[in-house]
């Protein structure tokens, strides 16, 4: 008995310990998302939004990419990159699970998929929500130390193992987002297009 209270009460110290002197590190991106190309290939930015004040507070993210790309046969794709440091300062990522239905949009369907990569197959989340009428079709992924997962508790497992034991917490969110007339011509073809050409320049920017 009395063993069992010593070692519950060594657990406690290092549990207090971990709580109040563990400290993440700020892990900077490889590079700035602002050096993003604007061109890529055959892909070209049509439009780069800076967010209020008021969305950064509650995004929290280091760093963030909001544009839009268009094709030559004039398919249209908005890519979203938010990274955070995983420093004090740092918010957690904000899922798309909880975020837009909290924005009033409707999932009406979501299933895990596979793209080619420039290593192998990568999953992906592909979700369709609508919102006033419109359907708009989203693929979607967590990134955490070159690894990529799919669901939010991976996430967070990821985000701890890395936290303990090299004081990381560092991941990013990506997604591309598309009108859904834009996705159904081919099944996914565009997207399939827009990742093979995206995705190796996503990894260079994001942190190893």
């Amino acid at each position: 008995m009395q063993r069992r209270l010593l070692i519950a009460c060594a657990l406690l110290l290092m549990l207090g310990g971990l709580t109040n002197f563990h400290e993440n590190l700020n892990v900077p991106l490889a590079r700035p998302l602002k050096e993003f190309p604007q061109q890529v290939n055959g892909w070209r930015q049509v439009q780069d939004v800076t967010f209020s004040e008021g969305i950064l507070g509650v995004l929290r993210a280091t760093d963030y990419l909001f544009r839009d790309y268009v094709d030559a046969g004039g398919r249209r794709m908005n890519l979203y990159i938010g990274f955070h440091d995983g420093g004090p300062k740092s918010g957690p990522i904000h899922s798309p699970r909880n975020c837009l239905p909290g924005s009033g949009w409707q999932l009406e369907s979501q299933r895990p998929v596979t793209v080619s990569g420039p290593d192998g197959e990568v999953e992906v989340v592909r979700a369709e929500y609508s919102k006033d009428g419109e359907t708009t079709v989203f693929y979607y992924w967590f990134s955490v130390r070159d690894r990529v997962v799919t669901d939010e508790y991976s996430l967070k497992l990821m985000e701890l193992f890395s936290s303990l034991t090299m004081r990381r917490k560092d991941s990013s969110f990506i997604r591309v987002a598309m009108d859904q007339s834009v996705e159904m011509d081919g099944d996914g073809a565009a997207f399939k297009l827009f990742f093979r050409e995206f995705y190796p320049l996503i990894r260079e920017f994001l942190p190893s």
